[in-house]
């Protein structure tokens, strides 16, 4: 954004807010009845969300935040701790807090502003939204794989038809308390219940009951393949990213070309809430050497978690090129995550994934 576009109080109509009635020190400090601009502004805190500030009034969602997965980053965590040791842990959080910690949130980077990832900026002057922006919110982070296929911008690919039926928002199906993480203290994103799930009482409710006509809705797909096995339409897969710093200094990363395809594998995440032994898997771009800049052998037990992982893509559609007749999936070898499609450093690790022999 532009420098005039970020001044703090564009909008009068901000100051008939309620927001506005506590005055600009009871959230930003700094001094009171100063002098000067430089006495007034000491102690200033630019963004004070997640904080005391916002507790004050809402201290039930600043409490439950502390466990989001927005906020404490813990599904990051979760697959480093698998992938490394105490040994190389100090050297692998140098270069992760160096390159990755700007992707998460703090109260105000969603209803008040934009994320820092996207360098920041007030959304829409200083207007506080309850519902958070999709676009300028959502979107501005997980924009190059959930809304490229959410939207249709892949192309060739038709948005999902959440979105182009019903124009559906993120918060149609991802509710407050989930963003927060009132639903529990969760070690990744696939951690617990589903939520949203395909059959919630809201939703698809009924899929393959009585009076389901649709032939394929029966026990022996629904009880073996996710939803997306059939409905997911070709996504994003990211390979070998590599994180450095210029000559400057200034940090960056790499990543190899992308694809956009469907891959179906054994499920890495069997459970209760996930029991379907075929899923849709998706390439994430780690490699062995991703945080080789600062270290070698930085990730030690690389092997412990697969590459290609449990995936749940926003590319629905009724009808795709898998579940057109029955022999576009079964005997397809194309769809299936085989030896062939993993490279030769990643085939340890993701032995538990690849389908020796297709349906």
């Amino acid at each position: 954004m532009e420098v005039w576009e970020k001044v703090n109080v564009s909008d009068p109509e901000f100051f008939k807010t309620l927001h506005a009635r506590y005055g600009c020190i009871a959230c930003h400090g700094g001094v009171a009845d100063a002098a000067d601009k430089e006495t007034a502004h000491e102690g200033l805190v630019p963004d004070p969300s997640g904080g005391q500030a916002c507790a004050t009034c809402h201290r039930q969602e600043v409490e439950i935040l502390a466990d989001s997965l927005h906020v404490d980053l813990e599904g990051y965590y979760t697959v480093l701790r698998a992938r490394s040791d105490e040994a190389h842990w100090d050297q692998l959080m140098t270069g992760f807090t160096v390159h990755c910690t700007q992707c998460h949130a703090t109260c105000g980077q969603c209803h008040v502003s934009r994320p820092t990832f996207l360098e920041g900026g007030l959304a829409a002057g200083h207007q506080f939204k309850g519902t958070p922006s999709m676009n300028l919110s959502c979107t501005a982070c997980h924009g190059s794989r959930v809304e490229a296929e959410y939207k249709g911008k892949n192309e060739g690919i038709r948005g999902d038809v959440h979105w182009t039926e019903q124009g559906m928002t993120c918060f149609k199906c991802h509710s407050g308390d989930e963003l927060h993480g009132a639903l529990g203290d969760r070690d990744h994103r696939y951690d617990g219940p589903q939520e949203p799930g395909c059959t919630d009482p809201d939703c698809h409710e009924g899929i393959g009951g009585q009076g389901d006509e649709v032939m394929q809705h029966s026990e022996a797909h629904l009880t073996r393949l996710s939803c997306q096995v059939c409905h997911a339409q070709p996504y994003k897969h990211c390979y070998n990213c590599h994180v450095q710093k210029d000559e400057s200094g200034v940090p960056y990363f790499q990543t190899d070309e992308s694809q956009v395809l469907v891959k179906i594998g054994h499920n890495p995440r069997q459970s209760e809430e996930r029991p379907w032994e075929y899923v849709v898997l998706r390439h994430v771009p780690v490699s062995r050497d991703t945080f080789g800049y600062y270290g070698q052998g930085l990730l030690p037990n690389f092997d412990a978690l697969p590459t290609w992982t449990y995936a749940t893509p926003h590319s629905i559609a009724k009808k795709t090129p898998q579940n057109e007749t029955c022999d576009a999936c079964h005997g397809n070898a194309e769809l299936f995550l085989t030896a062939d499609d993993v490279a030769p450093d990643e085939l340890e690790a993701n032995k538990g994934v690849i389908v020796n022999r297709v349906p």
